[in-house]
């Protein structure tokens, strides 16, 4: 350990020499207070949160990734560039220990930086917040300054596969089909299978019923949030269209029903619902009438939510900040394993394409599911070709894999819309991305490492 700790201190020796903590404090400081005072808010909860939470939180994360990156490139691909590498390894110390000191000595720095901006972030989050119009206020203490935690609808993938098989045996019997045609052709009976389970034609009701699960001991008394979205084939000349809900069974629980709401689709709605509207088994019923002319279409994934008050929000906001220290973890074992093996500027521009590659993974995700990284014919729908799509969609299957194991996480989104980032969260959080993919990066790095040769001639580098 006191090895360990000297290479740590080196590490913040050289950041100190090379400016590194004082410009990043001063440009987080600047990404934290500049940012609210140049960019107003509409003095809406929704609007004050954009703005204090969102901005400034993904504009600390993307300061500190970038100097995550070039500080784990530059402090060993340096130091053995400069010959000074060959001083600290002459003495007792085994050649995993510097990797693994450089690496805590850059995690550390980051855990000190992060603070400091997220105690920035906080005390003007709550200093800001004064400011807003009472309901605003009220609005923001029980929507966003808190940790809810969230509850949907039992998965009906059951029930459609098996609605789906039953259609396409029908058919079968009655209009054979190509073999090489059979999942296509399955495909599409499931998707107007899973649309008649999230339509709501006109007139017509829409019932959930929602377990809250063990959450239901502890919201006794407790007022609920409703987030909905649904989407519409037609429109019209108002752009929204109303929706009457009712919340509870008549004559079993306690009951509420709304007035007539007017609502926007292909938008996320939230309202609150009285509180113990569940029954004994924790089961609340939400029922949704459509009286307008067109159906109304509530998604599997998103239609429904409900959302109940878990936690506080400065744990929360905590948590959250751990999970954006795990990606800075990675980013430090993924510099030093590139350093490794290459000089500084090769180690920096390996570094900076593998994040490129994870920016753009929604791209590589387009190419998988339609199948092919040629571009279709949007009049005729018919999809593209191409002979590289034999071995590059499986490789963009693989990286996708890979990449969501770090990318699976969203606490920005999850602080700026008042949801809870559990222990459970974190935990996943950090096997995945610090002691998993991190642990890949390290032992490649450390093996990498171990095996060059530090006193070899620059010029034959």
């Amino acid at each position: 350990m006191q090895r360990l700790l000297a290479i740590v201190w080196l590490t913040w020796k050289a950041a100190l020499r090379f400016k590194l903590f004082l410009v990043i404090a001063v440009l987080l400081l600047a990404a934290v207070v500049g940012l609210p005072l140049l960019i107003k808010d509409d003095g809406t909860a929704s609007g004050f949160t954009q703005i204090i939470l969102t901005y400034t939180l993904s504009a600390v994360t993307g300061l500190l990734g970038i100097s995550t990156l070039w500080l784990s490139c530059g402090t060993l691909a340096r130091d053995i560039e400069e010959c000074q590498i060959q001083v600290v390894a002459t003495k007792p110390i085994a050649r995993w220990q510097i990797w693994l000191g450089k690496w805590l000595g850059i995690v550390l720095l980051n855990a000190v930086l992060l603070a400091l901006a997220g105690a920035c972030i906080f005390g003007l989050l709550q200093w800001r917040a004064t400011k807003l119009p009472p309901d605003e206020q009220a609005k923001l203490r029980s929507e966003v300054l808190v940790a809810r935690g969230s509850a949907k609808e039992a998965s009906m993938d059951a029930d459609i596969n098996t609605e789906t098989e039953q259609i396409l045996q029908n058919r079968l019997k009655t209009s054979p089909v190509e073999k090489a045609d059979l999942p296509e052709v399955r495909k599409q009976i499931r998707e107007r299978v899973k649309a008649d389970f999230q339509l709501v034609p006109p007139t017509y009701q829409r019932v959930w019923q929602i377990d809250l699960g063990f959450a239901k001991n502890y919201l006794a008394g407790k007022p609920l949030q409703l987030r909905v979205k649904f989407n519409t084939a037609q429109k019209n000349a108002s752009g929204t269209f109303l929706a009457m809900w009712q919340v509870g069974l008549p004559e079993k629980t306690k009951f509420w029903q709304s007035e007539p709401m007017s609502l926007s689709p292909d938008t996320f709605h939230e309202f609150s619902i009285p509180p113990d509207l569940f029954d004994a088994n924790g089961l609340l019923t939400i029922t949704v009438a459509n009286p307008n002319n067109t159906a109304l279409l509530f998604s599997l994934d998103e239609g429904m939510e409900v959302l109940y008050p878990e936690s506080g929000f400065p744990l929360n906001f905590a948590r959250g900040l751990g999970i954006i220290f795990c990606w800075m973890a990675l980013l430090a074992a993924v510099g030093l394993c590139a350093a490794s093996f290459l000089s500084f500027p090769v180690a920096t521009f390996f570094a900076l394409s593998l994040m490129l590659v994870v920016m753009c993974s929604g791209t590589l995700a387009e190419s998988v599911d339609s199948g092919s990284v040629a571009a279709g014919d949007e009049e005729t729908g018919t999809a593209g070709h191409s002979f590289a799509d034999a071995f590059l969609i499986p490789a963009f299957k693989g990286v996708l894999v890979v990449v969501e194991l770090a990318k699976n996480f969203s606490p920005i989104d999850s602080l700026s819309s008042g949801r809870s980032i559990t222990w459970t969260e974190l935990g996943t959080a950090f096997a995945q991305i610090v002691l998993l993919l991190g642990g890949v990066f390290a032992v490649a790095g450390i093996i990498f490492f171990n095996r060059r040769e530090l006193a070899m001639a620059q010029g034959t580098q």
